[in-house]
């Protein structure tokens, strides 16, 4: 672990990216393949591989205790400490002071971790990682500490350990990336590569792939600037979700990769009679079978995150998983396949014979699965979504006002002849919201409020990524219920890194939209920017932080506002 510490540490200190590749290319090839593929996963940031279930649910605030009570250090010790650092696994290697005997093998964390995950109770975990914390070697328990808060913080991110794995054995970027988008394990992906077999890489049913992803558009002009052959869908206001079925599992995830079968038992049932095994990608929604529209978000949102769903609830807020794509199907991988096969495929997948709509709605023999408030869809949970086309700006702009007439967000423009690429978000597929500006940010900071909000955690701090880095940009009170103030936080409390008393800086991995009226210069923040009239749309409990807005695209929201 000591040789990992120290190759972090070398990481950290170069912004070259393929001195970084060399660095980690280096020290795999100077360990074992058990070594090294373990230390891939750390490396990714995370104490066990994406597609394990296994999580260590020690919080940030639970990690500052046992660091104060090992360095035997006060709160303001380690709060002063906190802010030349601005992260807990790097007060921990300067506070936690080293004797003889300390040291631990790459292998002995991992050992640790899973007992830390296995263990039963807030007192068990915080038990282990004590004594884990107490045998590592200040350096050690830096990193340890980063690792178990999911944040190494040294300009180092999957990819670049993907392109360490071809440079270490000898192999293609291509087959790397796409062994370990199969398998969800970096590490076995490297286990692979060292044997020279990449190419035995299988699908991994019930792990999530990547999600595909949309580059938004400003205009209907430029909807068509990028291709001409196009698919248009409605842009749904629910949460995305890839649903896996096989031998009559059903098992559906979040664009986190988070399992939500619990929340949405009604659609296992629907799903299972599938005749193939598949992997399907669609949009998850809120739906009124009375319209045979989609209902809005703050609706759904009553369901997300439920282990139990009440009959009262699946009566009173029934759900509609409307799919578009199909990544896997009767053995087969589909995701190099060009849209238009993909699409016919799911077709007969879902025995849903059908032609696209044209730009005003004729259904040609869309049949059951078309946006008509006559159709008897009332038993229907599981729907093919309507595709329509479309020739001009024109079109576009008649397809979209008639999409936010459904209530739904806008459009999505889609390459015909493109590939599904997982994870990645190009000019294939375009979409095209509603005029209101958001952005989704992440927070960093909470505040107690005032009034009748005296006693919860209300008043949030919000950033936007900057390269590697969060930037604040704003602060928001308004938007959420009662309700989800006091369910986030309690979450706060139990993620907090810095306790300032009236305020608190929290671990970055609450995603939030947030509206607002314009974006202003300003020094108030270290992004430069502040926005004006800020409200809280929604949680998005269906992002990961890393998914939030970037600075770039706030200064072309700024630019084009002038």
């Amino acid at each position: 672990m000591r040789q990992l510490a120290t190759t972090c540490e070398a990481i950290a200190a170069t912004p070259k990216k393929l001195q970084k590749v060399a660095l980690v290319a280096d020290y795999f090839r100077s360990r074992t393949p058990d070594e090294a593929a373990i230390s891939a996963i750390f490396l990714c940031g995370r104490p066990f591989s994406s597609w394990e279930e296994a999580t260590l649910q020690v919080g940030g605030r639970s990690l500052w205790q046992i660091v104060s009570e090992l360095a035997g250090k006060t709160d303001a010790d380690l709060a002063a400490a906190y802010r030349r650092h601005g992260d807990l696994g790097a007060v921990a290697g300067e506070v936690l002071p080293e004797r003889a005997g300390q040291g631990l093998s790459v292998l002995e964390v991992e050992g640790a971790f899973r007992q830390i995950a296995a263990a039963r109770g807030p007192a068990a975990k915080s038990g282990l990682t004590r004594d884990l914390l107490s045998r590592a070697t200040p350096l050690e328990a830096k990193y340890i500490v980063k690792i178990m808060t999911g944040d190494l913080r040294i300009g180092l991110k999957q990819s670049l350990v993907e392109e360490a794995i071809a440079k270490a054995y000898g192999a293609t970027l291509a087959d790397v990336q796409r062994a370990n988008m199969l398998l969800g394990d970096i590490g076995q992906t490297l286990r692979l590569a060292a044997a020279g077999k990449l190419a035995d890489a299988q699908i991994r049913l019930f792990h999530p792939l990547g999600f595909m992803l949309a580059s938004p558009i400003a205009s209907p002009a430029e909807g068509l600037s990028y291709f001409s052959e196009v698919a248009i869908e409605d842009k749904y206001d629910g949460i995305r979700a890839q649903a896996h079925v096989a031998e009559g599992e059903v098992r559906i995830f979040s664009r986190t990769r988070d399992e939500i079968t619990d929340s949405f038992p009604e659609l296992p049932d629907a799903l299972a009679g599938l005749t193939r095994d598949a992997i399907l990608d669609g949009e998850i929604i809120a739906w009124d079978h009375a319209t045979g529209r989609a209902r809005p978000f703050s609706i759904l949102q009553q369901r997300l995150g439920r282990k139990k769903v009440s009959d009262r609830m699946l009566r009173e807020i029934p759900v509609a998983f409307l799919i578009f794509d199909v990544l896997y199907t009767g053995g087969e991988l589909m995701i190099d396949r060009p849209l238009r096969e993909r699409a016919q495929i799911l077709d007969e997948l879902l025995g849903a014979e059908r032609k696209p709509l044209n730009h005003r709605g004729h259904r040609g023999s869309q049949g059951l699965l078309a946006f008509d408030v006559d159709q008897q869809i009332a038993a229907a949970s599981v729907i093919r979504a309507p595709v329509f086309y479309a020739q001009s700006a024109e079109d576009l702009e008649e397809l979209f006002a008639a999409a936010q007439q459904r209530g739904n967000e806008g459009l999505m423009i889609k390459n015909l002849n493109s590939a599904y690429t997982p994870g990645k978000r190009g000019k294939s597929w375009l979409k095209m919201k509603r005029e209101l500006a958001t952005l989704d940010v992440v927070v960093t900071a909470v505040e107690y409020g005032h009034g009748k909000r005296v006693g919860v955690l209300s008043d949030y701090t919000f950033a936007v990524w900057d390269g590697e880095n969060l930037v604040n940009i704003g602060k928001a009170y308004s938007g959420l219920t009662d309700a989800e103030i006091a369910e986030m936080t309690a979450w706060f409390l139990d993620h907090t890194i810095e306790d300032q008393g009236f305020r608190r800086v929290v671990e970055p991995k609450i995603v939030l939209e947030v509206a607002f009226n314009n974006i202003m210069r300003s020094d108030r923040h270290e992004s430069g920017y502040a926005l004006r009239f800020p409200r809280i749309v929604r949680l998005r409990p269906d992002k990961l932080p890393e998914e939030a807005d970037t600075l770039e695209t706030v200064r072309k929201i700024y630019e084009k506002q002038r």
